[in-house]
C-alpha cells in the first residue's frame, strides 16, 4: 500500500515509520524544510524509543521517504493520513483545528484519483462527523468524474 502522511511530530513521523516497517510505501509530508532536511539526514526531532532505528531500516530499504511536496506525494498514493498538530487554544483550552483544516484544503487540491483519506491527528469526538475542512471535498469531485464523494465516521 502507498501511504502519505501529512505532518512528522509525534503521531505523524511514529505512525509513518510504523507502516512502512510493515512493508508499506510511506512518504512522510511536512511543510517545515528544516524538519525534512533533518530526517532525511536521519536526525529525529523527537524521542521515542527506537525510533531513529525503524526510521533509519526503513530508508534503507526504500520503503520512507521525506520530502515538502504534498502534491507530488499524493499522486499515486492509496491513503493519505492527516497527523497534524491540534494545540489547545488559548482561553477556552477548545483543540485548534485550523492545521487540520489547512492540510484537508492542500490536500484537496492535490488530489488527481480516489485516495481514502483519513484523519490521525487527535480532534475532539464528532469533530469528524462533519468537519469544516471537508468542505474543500466537493471541489476535488467536480474537478474529477466521480459520481460522488461519501464520507464514513467511525470511532477507535
Amino acid at each position: 500500500m502507498r501511504v502519505v502522511m501529512i505532518g512528522t511530530g509525534y503521531v505523524g513521523l511514529v505512525s509513518g515509520a510504523c507502516f512502512a516497517d510493515f512493508g508499506h510505501q510511506v512518504i512522510c509530508v511536512d511543510k517545515d524544510v528544516d524538519k525534512i532536511a533533518s530526517l532525511t539526514r536521519g536526525e529525529m526531532p523527537i524521542y521515542e524509543p527506537g525510533l531513529a532505528e525503524v526510521v533509519r531500516a526503513n530508508v534503507a530499504q526504500n520503503r520512507l521517504q521525506f520530502t515538502s511536496d504534498l502534491k507530488s506525494s499524493v499522486a499515486t498514493a492509496d491513503v493519505v493520513f492527516i497527523a497534524v498538530g491540534t494545540p489547545s487554544r488559548r482561553g477556552d483550552g477548545h483543540a485548534d483545528l485550523s492545521y487540520v483544516s489547512a492540510a484537508a484544503k492542500e490536500l484537496a487540491g492535490a488530489l488527481c484519483k480516489y485516495t481514502v483519506i483519513a484523519t490521525k491527528s487527535t480532534v475532539p469526538v464528532g469533530a469528524n462527523a462533519k468537519p469544516k475542512w471537508a468542505l474543500a471535498l466537493p471541489t476535488v469531485e467536480q474537478s474529477l468524474s466521480w459520481p460522488s464523494v461519501s464520507t464514513a465516521v467511525t470511532a477507535a
